[in-house]
């Protein structure tokens, strides 16, 4: 403005100059012609230089909000003026034709019905610069002008009796008019429950099989001898004393195989032997081929009997403290409870689990009760007696494999697949000793010491851990390779070569080395009076005495 005022005087002093300089009577009318005014009435205005840009003055700048386009969803309501506003800012210059290139609601619903989505969950509420809007319903896809759908009449209920009528009233328990009662499957329903159930019971899944017959064969030709007494009567002219509860100070390294036993078929490998209690003179064998077998250890080691009552392979076989009754586990989810003498099944358990491994209570006044650990995890405690299950022990991660009685039977000792090692008050359902590292493996064979102070336990990284069996039950540093069975100052451990290794309970140094089966060594036992006898058992259907 400044500069215009500055021309606006320089153009009046040139004026005034002129007018004192020139004569008009001696100027030429025609040239001055253009400064006079005009015979219309009009006069000449000077142009004015303005190089300052146009500024909105405050009443013109616009104060409303701007939506923007992309936007799929407004927090307030907006004015219609709002929503028709035209687009504002620059340009995006990454933007492509087709994503620059203005789009309504209707290019928006196509887009989602190709991607296969629900439109109408996706329409935005507003969009910038649209011409045209139509609103969308989001329940029916109708517009706010269409009529959609009549309401659907509420199913009716039974009426029932006023509410001081108490035999007659109903609601609000009445039931609708249309309910059905039953729940009866249709034709083609019932034909696929037909068919899943067939094929269960060909695949053998069918868990409601019934037990299996039991029956004995008995070996020898007469169960007693001429004073009436039977085969587990304990013999006395064996030249040891097999009475005697004592246990030998010292072991020696056995060197011969002395004695085979095959009854068992080589398809049927043996899964357990056990030793008649105290005396020893007696051996029974469990194997893949369902049966269970007695033999003599002493005079002409004979078969005597064939227990026969399991559908499956048997996998584990106690005693109890007197030797007269023993249970079977196997594969058929039963428990059997037999007589020794007699061959008798006594009573059957069954939980529909697979038992893995059984134990009768040491002490003398629980011979009624025993512990089974099953694949469901769970270690199961029943009363022969009553036949049901009396306490539930349900701690591990995984299948119970083995169970000890440690510490004068007043606890059990358990392992799993859960890779750990539990220690329970007998009766009470919480372990109060749990060991389990980073390091550790699955232990599936545990066995006590003679004198009741070590725990040896088979590990699958092909090592015998040593625990302490009493007290803190803490792991020792003494490590041996493969199965093993502690007594006197000697270890015994077969192999998967079917080996049979004899280690040294001080130093663990490997002393001898038999090879005692073709296939697996799956167990060794010390005789409990014999100092150098051991008894193994193998996959290739054969017990073996070594001496």
């Amino acid at each position: 403005m400044a500069m215009a005022a500055t021309l606006v005087s320089y153009w009046n002093d040139s004026d005034n100059e002129t007018k004192s300089h020139v004569n008009p009577e001696k100027v030429d009318p025609d040239a001055l012609a253009h400064l006079q005014p005009l015979k219309s009435g009009k006069t000449m205005s000077l142009s004015v230089l303005n190089s300052a840009p146009e500024v909105a003055v405050k009443e013109a700048v616009e104060t409303g909000v701007h939506l923007d386009p992309s936007l799929k969803e407004v927090t307030y309501n907006p004015t219609y003026e709002t929503m028709f506003a035209p687009e504002f800012g620059p340009v995006n210059p990454y933007k492509s034709k087709q994503m620059a290139a203005p789009r309504n609601i209707f290019d928006t619903v196509r887009h989602q019905r190709n991607l296969g989505k629900s439109a109408l969950d996706h329409i935005p509420c507003c969009f910038g610069s649209m011409s045209e809007l139509s609103l969308v319903s989001p329940l029916v896809g109708l517009t706010v002008f269409e009529v959609g759908p009549k309401k659907t009449d509420k199913r009716k209920k039974v009426q029932g009796g006023e509410a001081n009528d108490i035999d007659n009233y109903l609601r609000p328990w009445a039931k609708y008019v249309d309910e059905k009662d039953g729940a009866k499957p249709s034709e083609e329903e019932q034909k696929e429950l037909d068919e899943i159930t067939a094929k269960r019971q060909k695949k053998g899944r069918n868990e409601e099989e019934a037990p299996a017959a039991e029956k004995t064969i008995l070996h020898v030709k007469d169960a007693y001898d001429y004073q009436g007494r039977s085969y587990l009567h304990v013999p006395q002219d064996v030249g040891i004393n097999l009475r005697s509860a004592d246990i030998p100070d010292k072991c020696y390294l056995p060197k011969k195989q002395i004695q085979v036993w095959s009854g068992h078929t080589k398809v049927g490998w043996v899964s357990a032997i056990c030793l008649f209690p105290v005396s020893g003179h007696l051996l029974l064998s469990c194997s893949m081929d369902y049966k269970v077998k007695l033999w003599e250890v002493y005079n002409e080691r004979r078969c005597i009997r064939t227990f026969i009552g399991h559908s499956k392979a048997v996998q584990d076989i106690c005693f109890n403290n007197t030797g007269s009754q023993y249970m079977s586990a196997a594969y058929d989810r039963y428990l059997k409870l037999w007589d020794t003498e007699t061959g008798q099944c006594i009573s059957r358990f069954t939980n529909r689990k697979v038992p893995y491994c059984v134990k009768f209570n040491p002490d003398e006044d629980k011979q009624n009760l025993f512990v089974v650990g099953m694949s469901d995890k769970k270690i199961v405690q029943w009363d022969v007696r009553t036949g049901e299950v009396v306490q539930e022990y349900d701690r591990h991660l995984g299948a119970v494999n083995t169970i000890t009685f440690v510490d004068e039977n007043r606890r059990f000792v358990s392992t799993s697949d859960d890779k750990s090692l539990r220690v329970w008050e007998w009766d009470i359902p919480v372990d109060f000793k749990y060991i389990a590292e980073p390091s550790m493996h699955s232990m599936p064979a545990v066995t006590l010491s003679p004198n009741g102070k070590w725990l040896a336990c088979q590990s699958m990284d092909n090592q015998i851990l040593i625990f302490g069996a009493q007290n803190r039950f803490r792991l020792n540093k003494k490590i041996f390779k493969g199965h093993m069975v502690a007594g006197g100052l000697y270890v015994v451990s077969g192999d998967a070569d079917g080996k049979l290794n004899i280690w040294d309970w001080k130093t663990t140094k490997l002393y001898h080395r038999i090879k005692a089966h073709d296939k697996v060594c799956i167990s060794a036992l010390w005789h409990p009076h014999e100092t150098s006898k051991v008894i193994t058992c193998g996959w290739d259907g054969q017990i073996k005495l070594w001496d």
